[in-house]
């Protein structure tokens, strides 16, 4: 007998060697880009989303006016918060600073309401006219840019810098020609006070006082003792020669230029003695008494805190 044959009236089984129609052989090849293969398509027997096209890098020069704006927004921030550059126009602080020296000058650390202390060296805001009669140059349109943004000192406005004797409590005199003192204690000066100069100036100007630094205030002379006119002469003033503490910009701590003139501007050793602060210790203990009891009463809150998310963890 023959080979069964294929019942009557049923289709042929498909044989995955048949040619396909037309005559074309079925073949798993490369395909074109508009073809499709059976597991190309997308749920249902739909054709899948497009490809999006790759987005081509963004060119140096568009992204230049970018990170120019970039970098004056954070020049902008590092002067309003941080840094600023600040120049010496005169001889009042020789010689620890001379004429034409570009200073950098800490604003971040009044924030945190830290205030100046004896020994630095600040610049601050003219208090009274101290400034009066003195000239004042006539920056182009490049350079106020450039002190706008804090890269170069400002000429305009009317600051001043010198060094905090006397701060709020204290007592601060000189008679003849020195030693200064502050709250009856002497200082040595030699190591910042100009060569060749007397602590106290000798003159019925304002070289011989005694004064009582008043809270929220400061006392300032410059190092070039008979060639600054700073706290002494102005006496007559509204603030009675004191430097409100409010018109302090902030500490100068480094000297940036010229470069031979590298240095930083460290507190003096004389003003570390021991027994220069006994008489504004407690307007030290009464300035941090708010900040220590706001830490104070925060600490059982925290405490509470902490336990009930400890309790809401264990349920």
């Amino acid at each position: 007998m023959g080979a069964a044959g294929p019942a009557a009236g049923s289709a042929p089984a498909p044989r995955s060697d048949l040619p396909a129609a037309g005559g074309g052989a079925v073949t798993d090849g490369p395909r074109g880009p508009g073809d499709q293969g059976p597991g190309d398509q997308g749920p249902g027997g739909t054709p899948p989303p497009a490809s999006r096209p790759a987005r081509g890098q963004r060119s140096f020069w568009k992204e230049l006016p970018i990170l120019i704006g970039i970098a004056l927004v954070l020049a902008l921030l590092i002067k309003t918060f941080l840094v600023q550059a600040f120049s010496i126009p005169s001889a009042s602080m020789q010689n620890t600073l001379t004429m034409g020296d570009r200073v950098l000058v800490d604003k971040l650390t009044p924030w945190f309401g830290s205030e100046p202390e004896r020994g630095e060296v600040v610049v601050f805001h003219d208090p009274d006219n101290w400034l009066a009669g003195e000239p004042t140059t006539d920056p182009n349109a490049l350079q106020t840019f450039l002190s706008w943004i804090g890269l170069m000192p400002s000429a305009e406005e009317k600051d001043l810098i010198k060094r905090v004797v006397g701060v709020g409590g204290d007592t601060v005199e000189c008679k003849g020609t020195g030693p200064l003192k502050v709250n009856g204690k002497a200082l040595d000066e030699t190591s910042y006070v100009y060569a060749g100069n007397t602590p106290c100036s000798v003159d019925d100007q304002g070289g011989q006082f005694t004064v009582k630094v008043p809270e929220g205030s400061l006392w300032v002379m410059g190092d070039h003792r008979q060639n600054s006119r700073d706290s002494r002469y102005n006496q007559a003033d509204k603030n009675q020669g004191m430097v409100p503490v409010d018109e302090v910009i902030g500490r100068a701590v480094v000297v940036a230029w010229p470069v031979n003139h590298w240095s930083n501007l460290p507190v003096p050793d004389t003003f570390d003695q021991a027994d220069l602060n006994s008489s504004s210790a407690a307007a030290g203990v009464l300035s941090v008494a708010p900040q220590g009891a706001a830490f104070a009463g925060a600490v059982p809150f925290v405490l509470w805190h902490r336990r009930r998310v400890s309790a809401a963890r264990t349920r």
